[in-house]
């Protein structure tokens, strides 16, 4: 008797641990495939604003000799439609060989598809940068090192340029401090599992 108790109790066993098996093998193939999926998008995104903003570079290089955002920094910032969403612009991380779009409002759905700008504008500063942690979007975020640059150039040219000055790590709850107006440019992600959020801190180069 005691014995087939046993028998039963280890079948159970191998029987659970072979569908968590199942289920981590599953959740790790769809994480790859949704990293896959969203790389395709921004790249795809990229590609159509690059040449949107070479185009408008071409057509606006002659008589403008002050950029817009200069006479006014609290001008909303321009945008392009792409598929039913609005962009201001693309990042590009060259240490990381990351370029991606940036849209111009953020939500759970949207950063699924490219980063979102959260707060502030790359004009008036304060510029916060919300993206998801795909291994194609934030995820690199944490190997960044004071003083890499970083670069954004807006739908209509103007180029922004960066550097990292410190990474920080806030708890949820703390995520308002994003909009912390002390720093030009802000780029957030989640930390693998969600629990924190990484920032990474940036200002103008002097």
């Amino acid at each position: 008797m005691k014995n087939g108790r046993q028998k039963k109790k280890g079948a159970v066993w191998m029987a659970g641990g072979a569908l968590f098996l199942a289920a981590s093998l599953a959740l790790e193939a769809y994480n790859l495939w949704d990293d896959r999926r969203a790389k395709r998008a921004s790249e795809g995104v990229c590609e159509e604003l690059s040449r949107f903003m070479e185009a408008e570079e071409n057509y606006g290089a002659e008589g403008q000799e002050i950029p817009e955002y200069v006479i006014d920094s609290d001008r909303e910032m321009p945008v392009v439609e792409i598929d039913g969403n609005e962009y201001i612009g693309i990042l590009e991380i060259p240490a990381l060989e990351l370029s991606l779009p940036v849209m111009s409002e953020w939500s759970y759905e949207k950063l699924k598809t490219a980063p979102c700008r959260y707060a502030g504008s790359a004009y008036a500063g304060g510029f916060v940068v919300a993206g998801h942690n795909y291994r194609a979007h934030f995820t690199p975020l944490k190997n960044l090192e004071p003083g890499t640059r970083i670069s954004f150039q807006d739908v209509e040219g103007n180029l922004f340029f960066y550097e990292v000055s410190e990474l920080e790590t806030l708890k949820p709850q703390e995520v308002e401090n994003m909009k912390d107006r002390g720093w030009d440019l802000t780029l957030f992600t989640c930390t693998y599992g969600g629990k924190n959020r990484l920032a990474v801190r940036c200002r103008k180069p002097s």
